[in-house]
């Protein structure tokens, strides 16, 4: 098995090995990942996240399964602003987004200089972040500023707070204990919504006097009750609650 890291500001991660295929995520800049099947044009890849999909060939880096153990042992340092600056050489340089593992530039031959986060953080800074993301657009599949969904905004969120999670909101649902009531819950606990299969089809963080702040159209705040989220351009509800828990 043979492994890659990304060294542009991001790759996308596709259902099938051709442009046209739906979006599953984003590989950000610095993240590693092992190689499962290679074609031609196009390898199947697995990220530390669990994530698998489909990425174009000219967009990644092959490592030694040395490099990649020992990358992998490394701290995680993330990028903090919404977008930051990775210097190629003195004349080069490019932008890479928010929650990046800029720790990983050295590695590429690169250097950072901005602010960065790793270690776990007081559940507080949840919403902090989460905010960073106001109004950025949905985009299924998306893990940046320039559009992002449900899941990997929560994702992302936690990980700028040192705090590790699956991509998917269903494998997030699995994580921590649960709430039996919303009183119960503080900010930055996660509320998860169900559809009429009872599958899990959202996530959202919630915030202060019963609201929540997700990815619905663009990452917004909405009120939240036992029902679910209601939104008030609408008036009406949009998610229907499922279970809440507390993971940080």
């Amino acid at each position: 098995m043979t492994y890659g890291i990304c060294a542009l500001s991001l790759i996308p991660i596709r259902e099938a090995s051709q442009h046209n295929a739906p979006l599953v995520s984003e590989v950000l800049y610095g993240d590693i990942f092992k190689i499962i099947t290679s074609q031609k044009f196009w390898s199947k890849v697995r990220l530390q996240d669990k994530t698998e999909g489909w990425i174009n060939n000219t967009q990644f880096q092959e490592i030694s399964v040395s490099n990649f153990e020992e990358l992998a042992a490394q701290p995680s340092q993330l990028a903090t602003d919404l977008v930051e600056f990775i210097y190629k050489d003195s004349q080069i340089l490019f932008a890479v987004p928010i929650g990046s593992l800029v720790h990983r530039a050295p590695f590429l031959g690169h250097r950072f200089e901005g602010a960065t986060s790793g270690k776990k953080a007081q559940k507080e800074s949840l919403r902090d972040r989460a905010f960073m993301f106001i109004n950025t657009p949905f985009y299924k599949g998306g893990k940046s500023p320039f559009g992002i969904d449900a899941d990997g905004f929560v994702q992302t969120v936690y990980a700028l707070c040192g705090i590790p999670l699956p991509r998917t909101a269903t494998a997030q649902a699995e994580k921590g204990h649960v709430l039996s009531f919303i009183e119960e819950s503080e900010p930055g606990d996660l509320a998860f919504f169900d559809n009429s299969d009872g599958e899990i089809v959202h996530v959202g963080i919630i915030l202060e006097n019963n609201h929540i702040i997700h990815a619905h159209g663009h990452v917004r705040v909405d009120r939240l009750d036992q029902t679910g989220i209601f939104n008030p351009e609408l008036r009406t509800h949009t998610h229907k609650l499922r279970l809440i828990k507390s993971i940080a």
